[in-house]
C-alpha cells in the first residue's frame, strides 16, 4: 500500500483532514467557478433564454451524472474501508467492478441523445421558445457522457487513497480548459450554447487521458487488472447500495431543478426561469467548499472505521462540523450582504439583478444551516451506512424542498419557490440532528471489542 493511503490511520487528523480537503475545496471551488462563467458566457453571449435553456437541460445532465455517483462514490467508500482493512486485493477488485459499470452505465447519455432527447425536453418543462438552446446544450453532453461518468467516478477513487492533491488536479484541468475554450466556441465561433457544450466534452476528454495515465503507469494504490474487470455482483451490489444516496441525492437535485422550472414558468415565466439558472449556479458554487470537506472527510472516516481507530473517527466527525459551520456562516453573510453586486456579475439588466436579488435573500436566509446537512449525510455514507445515509440525502431535496416547492406557490406566487428553500434548510437540519444524535454511541466505541458503547456507558 503506497505512503498517501497509510497516512489516513497515522497523521494527525487538523493536518490530514486540511491536506486531503484543502485540495478537494480548491478543485470545487475552480469547478463551480467554471459553471459560473459557463453561466455568464451563455448570459452574455446569447441571452436570458439561453440561460434558460440550460437550466431546462441541466435536470438531464445531473441525472448522467447520478449514476456515476452512485459508482464513484460508492465505490470510494468500499475501497477506502478495504485498504483500511489492509485488504489490497479485495480493493483491486472492487476498482475493477467500478470501471466495467462505468462502461455500461455510460451508453445510456449516448442512446438518449439519438432517442428520447427532445420528449424528456418537453417533459421538463421546455418551451418552444426554450427548446432549441435546450436541445443544442445538451445533445453533445450526452454524446460524450462516458467522459462525464469516467471522470466523475475516478476523482472519487482516487480521493478514496488518499491522493486528494491528484484529485484536484482532475478537477482543475477540465475546470480551467473549459472557461479557456467556452468564449472560443461562443464567440469566435458564434456557437452560442451549443458552443459551451462542446466545450465541456473536450474538456472532460482530455481529463480522462490523464486519469488512465495514473492508473495504467502504477501512480496508484489500486491496480488495474484483467481478472478484476470480471463482474461480480456482490461487489456491484455493494457498491450500488452504498452509493445509492449520492444517486438520490443527484436525481432528487434533478427532480428539484425540474418542480422549480415547472411552477416557474406557470406562476411567473422563462424569464424567472432564466433568472433561477443564474442564482442556482451561484449556490452551487457557495456550497462546493463544504462538500471539499466532507470530500476530505470521506476517506479518512472510512479508513480508520475499517482500522478499528475510533478516536481518529470521532476527531474527524466534531472537526469537519466546526469548519463547514464557519463556512456555511460566511455565505449567509455573503448572500445577505452582496446579492445585486453577485447578479451584476452575470447581467446588466436591471430586473434580471432585482429579481435574482430578492431570490438570493430568501433562498438563503437560513444558509448557516446548510454545513451540517452536508456533513450529516455524508458521514454515514463513509461508515457504509446505506439506510441513515439514503434519509439524510433525501431529505432536504425530496422529503421537503420538492413538495414545498410544489405547494407554496399557489399561495405565494413565484416568491413561494424561493420560500421552499430557506424552509427545507430548517427542517433538514432538524432531521440531520434528530440522526446524529440518535447515533452519538457510534463516535463511543469500545477499543477492545469493538462494541458499540451505549451513551450512558461512556
Amino acid at each position: 500500500m503506497k505512503e498517501q493511503s497509510q497516512r489516513l490511520g497515522i497523521q494527525p487528523i487538523p493536518k490530514l483532514l486540511m491536506n486531503l480537503s484543502v485540495p478537494a475545496m480548491i478543485g470545487m471551488f475552480v469547478m463551480a467557478l467554471y459553471n459560473v462563467i459557463d453561466t455568464l458566457f451563455i448570459a452574455r453571449g446569447v441571452g436570458i433564454l439561453g440561460v434558460s435553456g440550460v437550466s431546462i437541460g441541466f435536470p438531464v445532465m445531473m441525472i448522467i451524472m447520478a449514476i456515476a455517483a452512485a459508482v464513484g462514490i460508492g465505490g470510494a467508500s468500499v475501497i477506502s474501508r478495504r485498504l483500511g482493512e489492509n485488504k489490497q486485493d479485495e480493493a483491486d477488485q472492487v476498482f475493477g467492478n467500478v470501471l466495467f459499470t462505468i462502461v455500461i452505465v455510460s451508453s445510456i447519455g449516448f442512446i438518449g441523445a439519438f432517442t428520447f432527447l427532445e420528449p424528456l425536453l418537453k417533459l421538463f418543462g421546455a418551451t418552444e421558445n426554450i427548446m432549441p438552446y435546450a436541445t443544442d446544450y445538451l445533445f453533445p453532453i450526452m454524446l460524450g457522457s462516458v467522459f462525464f461518468s469516467f471522470a466523475f467516478t475516478t476523482n472519487n477513487i482516487i480521493r478514496s487513497e488518499g491522493n486528494s492533491k491528484f484529485a484536484m488536479v482532475t478537477m482543475i484541468i477540465p475546470a480551467v480548459l473549459n472557461i479557456i475554450l467556452d468564449p472560443i466556441f461562443i464567440f469566435g465561433l458564434n456557437m452560442g450554447v451549443q458552443g459551451a457544450s462542446i466545450a465541456t466534452v473536450i474538456s472532460q476528454a482530455s481529463v480522462t487521458i490523464v486519469v488512465l495515465n495514473y492508473f495504467l503507469k502504477g501512480k496508484s494504490s489500486l491496480t488495474i487488472k484483467l481478472a478484476s474487470l470480471k463482474p461480480q455482483w456482490l461487489v456491484i451490489r455493494e457498491v450500488l447500495t452504498i452509493g445509492m444516496p449520492a444517486f438520490i441525492r443527484q436525481v432528487s437535485g434533478s427532480g428539484m431543478m425540474i418542480a422549480i422550472n415547472l411552477m416557474l414558468i406557470k406562476f411567473g415565466g422563462e424569464f424567472e426561469v432564466g433568472v433561477f439558472g443564474i442564482v442556482q449556479k451561484l449556490a452551487m458554487f457557495t456550497i462546493m467548499p463544504m462538500v471539499g470537506v466532507l470530500q476530505g472527510m470521506q476517506p479518512i472516516i472510512g479508513y480508520n472505521y475499517g482500522a478499528k481507530n475510533y478516536d481518529r473517527l470521532k476527531e474527524t466527525v466534531m472537526l469537519g462540523m466546526k469548519v463547514v459551520t464557519i463556512i456555511s456562516t460566511g455565505i449567509f453573510l455573503l448572500m445577505m450582504a452582496f446579492p445585486e453586486g453577485l447578479m451584476n456579475i452575470f447581467t446588466g439588466d436591471n430586473a434580471t439583478i432585482e429579481t435574482g436579488a430578492f431570490a438570493i435573500r430568501i433562498m438563503f436566509a437560513l444558509a448557516i444551516l446548510i454545513g451540517a446537512q452536508v456533513v450529516s449525510g455524508g458521514l454515514y455514507q463513509a461508515l457504509g451506512m446505506a439506510k441513515p445515509a439514503l434519509i439524510l440525502s433525501m431529505a432536504r431535496q425530496v422529503l421537503f424542498l420538492i413538495p414545498l416547492v410544489l405547494i407554496l406557490p399557489h399561495f405565494f406566487g413565484v416568491t413561494g419557490v424561493w420560500l421552499a428553500f430557506p424552509l427545507s434548510d430548517l427542517m433538514a437540519f432538524i432531521l440531520s440532528i434528530i440522526f446524529l444524535y440518535k447515533d452519538r454511541a457510534l463516535f463511543f466505541k469500545n477499543k477492545s471489542s469493538g462494541r458499540l458503547v451505549h451513551p450512558r456507558q461512556a
